[in-house]
This record gives C-alpha cells, structure tokens and sequence, in this order.
C-alpha cells in the first residue's frame, strides 16, 4: 500500500527522506550531473519563496519506508496565479510500481483545488521522466539547451569593449538601494523571453520584489551575484550568477537581461563577459557555469557561444492542463 503523506513541516528525518530519493533519482537519470548536497535540499524545503507557496508528500510503504517525493510550487503573483509546478522523484527500484503516479495523482488533485488551470514538470530530454509525463496527458511545450562554460578558457575579450554612454556596475546580494527601481524595471524586461507553448503568464517586478528575492537566496546560504550596463540612471542590461551553498565547482545563470530599447549595442555579451572575469578573481574554486535557454532563443545562445558555452544536455517542460475542478 502506498501512502502520500502531506508534510505541514519538514523535519530533519523528512528532509534526510527527501535527499536520499532526490539523489539516487538524479544519479539515475542524470548520472554525470552533480548531486544536491543535504543542505541544499533542506533549504529548499524550508525557505518560504515570497510569491509562491509549496505543499510537499512524501510517499511511503506500509513500513514507513520513503519511496518517493513530491513538491507542488503554487505561484501566487497575479501574473501567474493559474499556474502550479511539480517536482517528482521515484527511487529508482520503486518506478512503475504505482508510486508515481499515486503521487502525480495527489499533486494534481491539490493544484485544482487551489484553482490552478496548468502543472508543468521539467524532464530531462532523454529517459523515463518524459515518457511519464506524456503518459499521463501532458504535453511538450518547451525544448531548452543546457549549455556549460569552463570559466578559465571563456572568452572574455568582450568585456574590454567600448560602450559610450553606458557604464558597468556589479553587486553581491540585494541590489543597492539607489538601483532598486530600475533594477525591478529591467527585470520586467524578462516576459518576452521565449516561452513556447508554455502557459507561463507573466511577471511583474517591482523594487520590494527584487529585494525579497535576494533575500529567499540569502536565507537558503546561496550567493547571488549580478553585473550591470547604466546608462543615465537606468539600469540597460545586468545578469545573474548564482553560488549554491556549499556548492564548490558550478555557478549557476539566473537571468540575463537586456532592455528593449537598448538592444543591438552588444551589451549582453559585456556583462556575461564581466561577469566571468568577476568570477575568476572572486571565486576561482567556480570552474563551470551552468546555464539554459530556449531552443528557439537563436539570439542569446549566439551570445553564450561566443563565450564558450558548450551543448551539455537537453531538457524539455510539460505542461498539464487541468479542468476546474
């Protein structure tokens, strides 16, 4: 008999539980990716996000014994108050015995009674998580390319380019308060980013927003680095650099962003350029740069390419369109 059981609170056995599914599920799937460590899990679960709630079950047999997890993300921003993402992991000797979709099942029934119209789940692009997905009704609707940079041999050249009028500035953390708003500003420039057929809504970013996201980053131990393009008060471009905790070898991209009005200058590839040597002299254990895009985002993929960002592994998100309930 399986079992899902709602975690109102996660203690430190449960967080222990949900690691170990998480771990041998990934070391499965994708073998040759790094491994979240514990802490990483456990501030995922305990970190509250601020425009978002999560409900979480773990799935147990009748012994107790933890044979799956799952994790509901409920936005809740006006712009994406329809919208539900799921996390799922199996053990990988527990798949298809039931497990899954016992847990899919519980999600799903959670998400329309929150009044959620669309669950998407990330999977990789090759293995079983997609063939479960397209299995239990949802459908692809957005191709992303994961791409690694070795930050030691990028090409950094870019940051030496020119740019009248336009300056860079570079942050750790919450964003000075003087930038807050234009900050917030450039960020909204992120909803015409590709999205394909996902029902992704849209985002609306104001200064205390910003600051509170940096802020779930912080409580978590994560170390958010950002590099931007000014010009006259306004922020024109920045990008992102995330440093898990305890993490020593992989930084992870978070948003890179260029306004609208300021596209065609090159300042994309200026600041992910400056970015990089700000990671070789600030953190030189950070050997790699994770990022992803959209395969049909023909534009940034140039720009990473010229870096040296190399394809790593692909991943696609399916999408649930859920009947009201």
């Amino acid at each position: 008999m399986i079992t899902a059981v709602h975690l109102t609170e996660v203690s430190t056995e449960d967080a222990t539980a949900w690691h170990a599914v998480v771990a041998a599920s990934l070391a499965s799937d994708l073998p040759e990716e790094p491994r979240p460590t514990f802490e990483q899990v456990h501030a995922q679960l305990t970190v509250v996000g601020r425009d978002n709630r999560r409900l979480l079950w773990l799935a147990t047999a009748a012994d107790g014994a933890v044979l799956g997890v799952a994790g509901l993300r409920l936005f809740t921003s006006p712009g994406q108050s329809h919208l539900a993402e799921l996390e799922l992991h199996v053990a990988p000797d527990r798949r298809r015995s039931g497990v899954g979709s016992h847990l899919l099942a519980t999600a799903v029934k959670a998400a329309q009674t929150e009044q959620r119209r669309s669950l998407v789940a990330a999977a990789p692009g090759d293995g079983p998580s997609g063939a479960f997905c397209a299995a239990h009704g949802f459908r692809r609707v957005l191709a992303l390319d994961h791409l690694l940079l070795d930050v030691a041999h990028a090409d950094d050249a870019e940051a030496d380019a020119e740019h009248p009028g336009y300056e860079l500035a570079g942050w750790t953390g919450t964003v000075p308060e003087e930038l807050a708003e234009a900050f917030a500003a450039a960020k909204n420039a992120m909803n015409d980013m590709p999205t394909g057929d996902w029902d992704y809504g849209s985002q609306t970013w104001t200064a205390d927003r910003v600051r509170a996201m940096a802020e779930v980053l912080a409580d978590r131990g994560d170390l958010l680095l950002t590099t931007a393009a000014l010009r006259k008060g306004e922020v024109a471009g920045y990008t992102e650099i995330v440093i898990r905790a305890g993490e020593t070898r992989r930084a992870l991209q978070y948003d890179t962003v260029v306004v609208h009005a300021h596209r065609g200058h090159g300042l994309g590839l200026w600041v992910k350029a400056e970015m990089v040597r700000r990671l070789r002299a600030e953190h030189p254990g950070i050997v790699e740069i994770e990022t992803d895009n959209a395969q049909d985002n023909t534009h940034m993929l140039a720009v990473n390419r010229r870096l040296g960002f190399r394809f790593h592994r692909s991943t696609h998100e399916y999408q649930l369109d859920l009947p009201a309930n």
